[in-house]
């Protein structure tokens, strides 16, 4: 337990709170849009998937490739 206190000590919380922050703001945003939106490139639960387990990446991938363009 002692290895683990000195290891959540010594990581920089200064670099890592703004990517873990920007993360959960995408995966949100991402995740309501998907509820929303009318149809997808793809199936919807596969895209909830996608966003929620692939870290950072998933959401960036769901409004590249996921999103049906109608226009």
């Amino acid at each position: 337990m002692n290895e683990l206190q000195q290891a959540l000590q010594s990581i920089n919380w200064g670099l890592i709170a703004p990517v873990i922050v920007i993360q959960f703001i995408l995966m949100v945003v991402a995740v309501i849009d998907v509820i929303r939106i009318k149809s997808t490139n793809g199936p919807k639960w596969l895209w909830v998937l996608i966003i929620l387990f692939i870290n950072i990446l998933g959401p960036v991938i769901y409004f590249i490739f996921g999103r049906r363009n109608n226009g």
